[in-house]
């Protein structure tokens, strides 16, 4: 081998042995920001991902109660409007790491209307910090199945299957008509329950497509939540979790077991 190859050959394998840990670098919330890159950072809109890295950080910052951060709480309240849904599930979740930041409170309140169910329930969940309970029935909807429909009528080229884990996002089914394809996707992660579409099969608009079981890290959420300002109406949503399934993990379970006994301790005492 000539030089020049023996040069191009390790200049390639350099490439792709450096570019997966670059991109990973990239996009790891992880990293240590400065506070120059913070600032920066959350005013990138071209990177969502970027704002996402700094708006991580700045949580993490609060909960260890940085007052340093305090400088860019307007940034927060801005970013509850950002049009990108992932930037305003992650805003909502840093809304609630401190409850004394001006704006915060109305802005979850806010995000209480937003058209994604996790930005919905992450407001919720963070509201809960402040005593206050509006986002009640969007936490008790974290614990529920969500139904999902198909938005045009068409042919079925394409589905997951029942009993698949799934990203928010994930691949539901493909539909196909003379307008063209549509992917249809999962608004949040979880577990494919069931699959009421069939490959090679059609559908009409407004079908039900599949049944989505939510993923055990929402629900542990929407259990403790509900342990501080669950009511007995909630106790229709919590009661399913404590059954021994093979399904259900045992924190789940012994959570839903007190979320339960709270519910009615509370309301015992209020009678």
């Amino acid at each position: 081998m000539s030089m020049r190859h023996r040069i191009l050959f390790f200049v390639t394998a350099w490439f792709i042995a450096f570019m997966p840990v670059m991109f990973w670098w990239n996009t790891w919330f992880g990293r240590t920001l400065s506070d120059k890159q913070v600032a920066e950072y959350l005013r990138d809109d071209r990177h969502p991902r970027h704002i996402q890295h700094a708006l991580v950080q700045m949580g993490e910052r609060m909960s260890r109660r940085d007052a340093s951060v305090a400088q860019w709480y307007p940034e927060l309240v801005r970013l509850a409007a950002h049009p990108v849904e992932e930037v305003r599930n992650t805003d909502a979740w840093v809304l609630g790491q401190d409850t004394s930041g001006q704006g915060f409170h109305e802005a979850l309140l806010t995000m209480l209307k937003d058209p994604s169910p996790l930005v919905r329930g992450n407001a919720a969940l963070s509201l809960v910090r402040y005593g206050d309970a509006a986002g009640r029935q969007q936490i008790v909807a974290l614990l529920q199945s969500v139904t999902i429909t198909a938005p045009i009528g068409g042919r079925v080229v394409d589905t997951d299957k029942s009993g698949t884990a799934i990203h928010q996002g994930g691949l539901i089914a493909k539909l196909q008509n003379d307008q063209g394809t549509v992917d249809v996707r999962s608004p949040i992660g979880g577990r494919i329950r069931t699959l009421f579409a069939q490959t090679g099969g059609s559908v009409t608009v407004g079908a039900e497509l599949a049944t989505v079981d939510p993923a055990v890290d929402q629900v542990w959420e929407g259990l403790r939540a509900l342990y501080l300002v669950g009511q007995t109406d909630d106790l229709a949503a919590v009661t399913p979790f404590e059954r021994e399934l093979p399904e259900i993990p045992d924190h789940i379970r012994q959570q839903a077991a007190l979320t339960d006994k709270a519910i009615r301790d509370r309301s015992n005492t209020t009678r």
